[in-house]
């Protein structure tokens, strides 16, 4: 674990980069991890990122990129079908994993991205 101070507050990280606590995100942290990792969230990033965090909470388990985006395909995609591409070009440095890092999920969490 190493400790880091990430919008103006003192975090606890794995050493891959997770966030150590679930309840220690936040938006204004989403925003930090995200421009750290040269991303610019969008209403696309944030839907993803809320999607995972409220099925983290409700289930526990990790959604396959393909529940992703058989919830809320259409959301992210209007005009063309949303995929698996469309889904790792919103989060270019990892797909999945780094949605979960932003997400402030456990590291053990995104395993199966």
């Amino acid at each position: 674990m190493s400790s880091m101070q990430i919008a103006g507050r003192d975090l606890e990280f794995n050493g891959q980069g997770y966030l150590a606590r679930f309840e220690d995100w936040d938006p204004s942290l989403a925003e930090a991890l995200a421009e750290e990792e040269g991303l610019t969230l969008s209403e696309c990033h944030w839907k993803v990122i809320e999607f995972l965090r409220d099925f983290y909470h409700t289930h526990e388990l990790p959604p396959s990129p393909r529940v992703v985006i058989r919830s809320i395909g259409r959301e992210l995609s209007e005009h063309v079908p949303c995929t698996r591409k469309h889904l790792d070009a919103l989060f270019p440095d990892g797909g999945c994993k780094q949605a979960c890092r932003v997400a402030g999920l456990p590291s053990y969490y995104c395993h199966s991205c």
